[in-house]
């Protein structure tokens, strides 16, 4: 047993010296394996960035299997006659997903959902078991989860009303938010059963003696991670730490989970500079690589080519190498072999 789907974020700090600084766009073209950004409705184009600091940002995904389709209400089914494209023409036109009017943020790869903004990222692993199950849908799960969880970050006074708000806020309660959306959202006549681990980072801002300062709100429930990395030192100042129920089951939020954020999840505030680098991964890079491989791949790839998605396209290379090869060593073998179990890779 080995895991085939590495999916990495690799984002640099930045100040914004002008609101302009950072582009933000929408897009409805199919979602490539790569990119800089996940895409934007339109009603947050139109929001002018209030942060002083910024992600400058790449993704890398790959899935071992497609993404399956969403289903309706999330997604317009197919024209079945020809005047069916009377009554939905502007529907028929935008196949990105929706729920509750809104276009749902994120892109999805296989089980699983990432999304990449200016000031939040997030990795969230669908539980793939579930596509063997009635009305099992992990995707949708992962990704709704994404979309809410970024949307009530999104809609927080603290986050949004000013540089100079002395409010804090609260990532554990935005996912707990975004938990409680989701089950209403699957939930009859609707109803799509499935589970997901969630991983994110709320770039904010704190008073220092010298002026603003940026802060990294990180909130982890599972075995995804996020690891803060310091190029100019070559130092990991921090990481999070993997939750298990027991091997190779992580805590998740879903159907049948125990789990909630509410209760399980955890967040730390990471003290960062102008050009520490944030890298949120799924289990499919840390199974496959050590602690040390990951910051020297990172180190190397910002040597050769200090761009975010040449960074983050090398490290998911890497992690799928290993993933391919029977004969390699990784860090998910090992533990495996703790566990006394024969696995390979």
């Amino acid at each position: 047993m080995r895991r085939l789907t590495p999916r990495a974020l690799s984002l640099t700090v930045r100040p914004r010296h002008n609101p302009s600084d950072q582009c933000r766009w929408l897009s409805s073209e199919p979602t490539t394996d790569e990119g800089t950004r996940t895409p934007l409705p339109e009603a947050a184009l139109a929001k002018k960035p209030i942060s002083p600091f910024y992600f400058e940002t790449g993704y890398a995904l790959y899935a071992k299997r497609p993404s399956r389709p969403f289903p309706p209400p999330f997604s317009s089914a197919p024209s079945r006659s020809f005047s069916d494209p009377l009554s939905t023409h502007s529907r028929s036109r935008d196949r990105r997903p929706h729920v509750n009017g809104e276009m749902i943020r994120g892109v999805t790869n296989g089980d699983d959902a990432v999304l990449v903004g200016e000031n939040f990222i997030g990795a969230n692993d669908g539980v793939g078991a579930w596509a063997q199950k009635p009305r099992g849908h992990a995707a949708l799960w992962s990704r709704l989860i994404l979309h809410f969880w970024a949307l009530a970050a999104e809609r927080d006074a603290s986050v949004s009303s000013s540089v100079s708000a002395s409010a804090e806020p609260d990532p554990v309660a935005y996912l707990q938010n975004a938990y409680e959306q989701t089950v209403k959202a699957t939930s009859a006549p609707t109803e799509w059963k499935g589970t997901t681990t969630a991983c994110g980072a709320l770039l904010h801002h704190i008073k220092g003696a010298e002026g603003l300062k940026p802060l990294l709100y990180v909130t982890n429930l599972g075995d995804s991670q996020v690891m803060v990395l310091r190029p100019q030192t070559q130092e990991i100042l921090y990481k999070t730490t993997e939750q298990w129920h027991w091997f190779d089951c992580p805590r998740q939020l879903g159907t049948n989970s125990p789990d909630t954020p509410r209760t399980n999840a955890t967040m730390d505030k990471v003290n960062i500079k102008e050009g520490d680098v944030v890298l949120a991964m799924s289990d499919g890079v840390v199974d496959n690589l050590w602690e040390h491989e990951v910051s020297q791949n990172i180190y190397d790839s910002m040597h050769s080519q200090a761009n975010m998605l040449h960074v983050a396209k090398e490290l998911v290379k890497a992690a799928r190498k290993i993933a391919e090869d029977p004969y390699a060593e990784s860090p998910f073998m090992e533990r495996a072999i703790e566990e006394g179990l024969a696995m390979e890779g």
